[in-house]
């Protein structure tokens, strides 16, 4: 029997398919599956604005907005789930949901058509291990492959402060560039809703952004458990606001990183 719950984001899919422009980038948000599956479970410990599914926080701006609960600034949708994921993975100590939330924060979001870059947000998150990172933009976008790497690199420094394997930022990765020419949208992606693992990762269509030396060389003196104390905690610990700030995340100690076979395609 289809649940209400699977019936309505099967309403909501079927409506937004007719209501969005033709001319797009090809539906991607289900090619990290794993991942966003994941961060559906750390979400829904707690989730207070109501947000539908984490997979609307993938979507171009019209079709996000039918599944954003209370969140208005779409631009900040995608930083919203994996803020609130991180913060639930977070009071259950759970290193993995924490290393998801870092992980979903920094993958690419759908736009109009191939090339498009996605809009930033501009607020600042409540972790400040999410508020260091932003989404990967269309690799065939101006000057993403700088940008793809240098999020990558990032991504794998506050996976490390968080006790993970920073080799997993890696599985944050896009896909191939494709032309910017292409009017139907195709680029090189996939969206497999039913590949648990995640499409990207199956069909080894996933472009590293990185190497794995320049990963052990960004992570290089970052200490396990030294992320920073949340904006919020640090608000509740401050007697006087005015005169005392949280510490910035330490970076002294070294992590030694081992690459597992089986931890990324």
């Amino acid at each position: 029997m289809v649940s209400f719950k699977s019936f309505a984001l099967l309403t909501a899919f079927a409506s937004l398919a007719a209501a969005v422009p033709v001319r797009r980038e090809v539906p991607q948000e289900h090619s990290h599956e794993s991942i966003l599956r994941k961060v559906r479970t750390s979400l829904n410990l707690n989730n207070p604005d109501k947000i539908q599914d984490p997979v609307f926080s993938l979507l171009g701006d019209a079709a996000a907005k039918t599944g954003a609960g209370s969140i208005t600034d779409l631009a900040c949708f995608q930083q919203a789930v994996a803020d609130q994921a991180f913060t639930n993975a977070k009071a259950a100590g759970d290193v993995d949901g924490q290393v998801n939330a870092l992980i979903f924060r920094a993958i690419e979001r759908n736009t109009g058509g191939v090339g498009v870059k996605s809009a930033l947000c501009t607020q600042t998150a409540k972790n400040p291990e999410i508020a260091a990172l932003t989404q990967h933009q269309d690799p065939a976008s101006d000057g993403a492959a700088a940008t793809n790497k240098a999020i990558t690199l990032e991504l794998a420094k506050q996976i490390a402060a968080v006790g993970g394997d920073p080799l997993d930022a890696l599985k944050s990765g896009t896909f191939a560039p494709g032309s910017k020419s292409d009017n139907t949208g195709k680029g090189n992606s996939c969206d497999d809703e039913n590949d648990a693992e995640g499409c990207i990762f199956t069909q080894n269509l996933l472009v590293e952004d990185a190497t794995e030396d320049e990963i052990k060389a960004a992570v290089a003196g970052v200490s396990a458990g030294a992320s920073a104390t949340s904006t919020e905690d640090c608000a509740e610990e401050s007697d006087d606001a005015s005169t005392e700030t949280c510490a910035p995340p330490s970076s002294t100690v070294t992590v030694t990183v081992t690459p597992a076979p089986t931890a990324r395609r």
